[in-house]
């Protein structure tokens, strides 16, 4: 008979039960999957969106396979193989279950780093921290290769113990890698600045593009990207102006000496309305201050309320230009360098001479 037919030590009869099982199985999965991802989205989709991704995610790509792989596994189980089928096929499966793992692993990290950031409104740390996310993956993927040959009986003693002395060997040759991978962890947990900061560094100004785990890339002002090791930014003076409350302005004036004393005496209260009136000014101060070589000096200052140089610029100029018209109106001269020079002609008074 046909189904009773023997191969490769099974007969026919035990290849398609096993293949019907295993049909069986795919198909009650895929309808309870399809049931418990309608739950989910109906509870989580709305509200909890980050929490419904990754259990759609985590059930599609690591729990699904690993039901379907364990099933297969033990219906292959259930059928003769000879001894070195049987070794193959639980090599296959320790490399397959420690994939699975280890890639559930990383994700699991991840979505919780992800989500403490999150629920702290600290997503700009979030972004920050996405190079070393690279650093968890790289550990988790070691772990899961040794555990991998230690099942398969490679001695991982001696291979962790070269490890380290590689390890120690690499970090002789690369001092200058590693300081700067250090910084990045300073400026991580220091945060001098962040990504979209501008900042002033040793003369360039330019806003922060990227802070990486050797480097930090800054945008400047006339286009050009600017490549600083984080170790040298962490040893240099960095002015950030993005953390900048409010600007600090000073306006000196000075107005020619045949100004009339009651005039002078009512430029700083004139002055001050003028930069009261301004919204996001603070004023501070306005004095007569000095008599100078060719003028008398005036000088007040006052805050901008907003770190943003382009609202600092227009509240300077809408200032200027109405100090400018009320001078014009009051007949005040702003005074510029100037000499007046006295000469003394004196008359000929020769008594030879005839009138």
């Amino acid at each position: 008979m046909f189904l009773k037919k023997e191969f490769l030590g099974n007969t026919i009869e035990d290849y398609l039960l096993a293949l019907g099982v295993f049909l069986a199985v795919f198909i009650v999965i895929k309808i309870i999957k399809k049931f418990v991802l309608h739950r989910l989205k109906e509870r989580f989709e709305s509200s909890y969106i980050s929490k419904y991704n990754f259990l759609n995610k985590s059930i599609n790509k690591f729990f699904v396979p690993a039901i379907y792989l364990g099933i297969l596994y033990l219906i292959i189980g259930r059928l003769k193989l000879s001894e070195e089928t049987e070794k193959i096929v639980s090599a296959v499966y320790s490399v397959l279950i420690t994939y699975f793992v280890v890639r559930f692993t990383v994700v699991i990290i991840k979505y919780f780093i992800e989500r403490y950031f999150i629920q702290r409104d600290r997503e700009s740390d979030y972004i920050r921290i996405q190079p070393l996310l690279g650093l968890v993956d790289l550990t988790v993927w070691s772990v899961g290769v040794i555990f991998l040959l230690d099942n398969f009986g490679f001695e991982v003693s001696a291979v962790v113990t070269g490890l380290g002395i590689s390890g120690v060997a690499v970090a002789l040759a690369a001092q200058a890698i590693l300081g700067d991978l250090f910084s990045y962890f300073v400026l991580f947990f220091d945060k001098p600045f962040e990504v979209g900061d501008f900042v002033n560094f040793e003369g360039q100004l330019g806003n922060i593009e990227k802070i990486g785990l050797k480097t930090t890339k800054i945008r400047a002002l006339s286009g050009e990207q600017i490549i600083v090791n984080n170790s040298r930014l962490t040893t240099a003076t960095v002015h950030n102006f993005k953390r900048m409350e409010k600007r600090r302005a000073v306006l000196r004036i000075g107005v020619v000496y045949q100004t009339p004393h009651d005039k002078l005496k009512a430029i700083p209260e004139m002055v001050k309305e003028i930069i009261t009136r301004h919204e996001l000014v603070q004023y501070d101060r306005g004095h007569f201050i000095s008599y100078g070589d060719f003028s008398l000096n005036y000088e007040f200052v006052y805050y901008v309320l907003s770190p943003e140089m382009v609202v600092y610029l227009d509240i300077q100029q809408s200032i200027n230009l109405e100090i400018y018209k009320l001078f014009e109106r009051e007949g005040i001269e702003f005074a510029y360098p100037t000499q007046t020079i006295f000469v003394n002609q004196e008359a000929n008074t020769d008594p030879g001479s005839k009138q």
